[in-house]
Parts: structure tokens; sequence; C-alpha cells
């Protein structure tokens, strides 16, 4: 008898058996010496909850709203590139399961299902587009341009990409996409990541982003996308309460604190860590999301105590993809669920409004050695 997935930690191990090792690596790995990548995860731990008690959580309501969407609980799939590595199904499988779920799914530019393909799978899912700005602005247009055709709610445009950053395991792997895989959103090779590229002995990934991606963008950049459309614009990656600030001043209408996975600069803060500077700056003017470490229920609860509207998970959406496809990614999101109900209810908060920064204090010993 197979043993039972219980937790996110489960999953990661199922999946790691079953992915190819460069694979694997490709999703697990963070930038050089992954200090960010361990920081993400343990930094949660140095937030303490302090749960009211007597407070009738006899019924627990987790249902919110994200940019206006009402979601059945304030966790959802992040953007997370080309799934169909990890299963066949791909993208196609993780939009079914956030729309079982109720939640939202956001699609990664870098997807190896079509932004139209995704929508068909989910037709009643709310789904938002992650886009980065290309070199030519043509193609992040029509990426622009499809989303709004297609039904997507909002533009997650991501600010921390101007190169990508030095994943080791990828250059020791040499990592490209497997040759029967493609990013669907793109028509020619060189656009689409095919693995008819030569890309030498760096991450294939790397040479990609560096030939494709703008490394010159700016605040007007952000001026330009918000001209080409009527959909909300969340500003991805921001770590900095004068960056937030910036992006409420140019009227982005939301954040999502991010260290990217701790896959671009490593040594920045965790972002639990980072979001109450961020939550601060921006005074309530526009909805505040994270992503990073998040793992189990109990971190959910301590990052909307501390002000996020909702968070977004990557890695565990994948390790369950990986797992069981859409039934894996359906359970990654149930789990998460239930321990999130559960920590609610031993908190005493009948509902997501009551949950406020009384909840939680960082650990003094945590501070004393700093």
């Amino acid at each position: 008898m197979s043993t039972r997935l219980l937790c996110i930690s489960d999953y990661e191990q199922r999946a790691k058996s079953v992915l190819p090792k460069s694979i694997y690596d490709y999703y697990r790995s963070g930038a050089n010496d992954q200090e960010t990548l361990a920081e993400n995860i343990a930094a949660f731990s140095r937030w303490k909850l302090y749960p009211r008690i007597l407070r009738n959580v006899a019924e627990v309501d987790l249902c919110t709203s994200i940019l206006g969407q009402r979601v059945s609980m304030p966790i959802c799939a992040a953007a997370t590139a080309m799934q169909c590595m990890a299963h066949a199904d791909g993208e196609l499988a993780t939009v079914r399961a956030c729309r079982s779920l109720g939640t939202g799914m956001m699609l990664s530019s870098w997807s190896t299902s079509s932004i139209e393909d995704v929508a068909e799978a989910g037709r009643e899912a709310l789904r938002w587009l992650q886009l980065y700005i290309y070199k030519d602005r043509e193609v992040t247009k029509q990426l622009v341009r499809r989303a709004e055709r297609m039904g997507y709610k909002a533009i997650f445009v991501t600010v921390d990409t101007p190169y990508l950053g030095n994943r080791f395991d990828d250059v020791r792997n040499r990592f490209k996409l497997p040759p029967q895989l493609r990013l669907k959103n793109f028509e020619t090779d060189n656009l689409a990541f095919s693995s008819k590229e030569d890309f030498g002995d760096n991450s294939g990934f790397a040479v990609y982003v560096t030939k494709v991606i703008d490394a010159s963008i700016s605040w007007d950049d952000v001026k330009w996308l918000k001209g080409l459309t009527s959909l909300p614009i969340v500003a991805k990656g921001i770590l900095r309460g004068d960056d937030a600030r910036e992006a409420v001043k140019h009227g982005l209408d939301g954040i999502l604190v991010s260290n990217h996975g701790a896959r671009q600069l490593d040594g920045v803060p965790a972002t639990i860590d980072a979001l109450p500077e961020i939550v601060e700056a921006v005074e309530g003017k526009v909805e505040v999301f994270l992503d990073g470490g998040v793992r189990k229920g109990t971190d959910v609860l301590k990052a909307l105590a501390l002000g996020a509207k909702a968070v977004f998970v990557g890695r565990p959406i994948i390790w369950g993809l990986a797992s069981q496809g859409e039934k894996g990614v359906q359970d990654v999101l149930e789990i998460l669920k239930e321990e999130f109900r559960l920590a609610m209810a031993l908190s005493g908060c009948q509902n997501v409004k009551v949950i406020d920064k009384t909840l939680v204090r960082k650990n003094p010993l945590a501070l004393s050695k700093i």
C-alpha cells in the first residue's frame, strides 16, 4: 500500500522520486548559495501566533476577494513556468484544479500551454496573466491583448527579472526544455525557448532571457503598460517600501511581495519579513499579496495577519502536479485550505476580516540574534 501524502513536504518527496533530476532541480533550486531559498521558509517560524480564545468558531468562513473577484480562500496558484515538464496536462490540470476549489490561477507567460488553451480548460476559473516585458514591445502587447480577449482578470507584471538569476543547478544541468515542449504563447523557435536552439554550456533559460527580455525597463514602461489595457495591473517582485509607494503613485492596482521564489538575487529578505514594510508604505491604497515559502496553513494565517490580502503558492502546486496531475494539485490546495481553516479556528478567527496583526509577533529570540 502506498504511503498517504499528508502535507506539502510529502508531495515534494513524491515529486522528487518521479521527476528527472534536471527538471526537479529547475523547479526546486534558488539562486547562488540559496540563502534566501531557505530563509523564505524558515522566516515563517520566527513569527509566532498569539491565538484568541472563546470566540465561537463552530463556523469558519475562508472567503475573500482579490481585485474585486470573489475566491473561496486567500490561497491561489502562483505563476510557475513550463508546467508540462511536471505532468503532460501541465497548466490545464492546474487551472481545472483551481476551478474546482473556487480559487484563482496566475498563468506564466512562459507556460507550456497557451493563454487560449488554459482559458478553454478553465472557463469558469478566475485567471490572471503573469507578464514579462519583451524587447519586442509588440510581443508584450499581443500577450496582453490575448489575455483580455480570453477573460483573464488582471496582469501581474514581473519587475525583478531584467536578467535571470544565477541558478547553479541549471548551469550544471545545461537546462533546456525537453524536445517535445515549447513555450506555447510564442510562434518562433527563438521566442518559444525551443530545444533546437544552441545555448552552449550555460543554463539555456538564462541565455533565452538575456536574448529576449528587456533589461532597460523603468517606471515609464509601467505607464506604457497601463495605457495598453483597462485590466488591473499588479507589480510582482517588490521588496522595498519606497518602490511600493512608487507603484501606488504610478496607479498600479496591487503589489505582490515576491523575491521570485528566491531564484533571482540571493541574500534578499524572506518575503514574510519584507511584507510589513510594504503594507505600511501603501497605506491601504492598493491590495498587497505575498508569495515565497508558503508551505502550511499557519503560513497563510501569518501572512494575512501581517497585511497580505492573499498568498500565492508555486512549488507546492508543481509537487502536486508531478505526483498526481490535476488530482495532485487539487489535493495540495485542499491540504492548504484545511490547514488554514484549522489555524483560523484555533486562533479564534471566524472569518478572514478578523485576522489582524495582533495575532502575530516576531519571536524575541529571533530578534536578539540579528
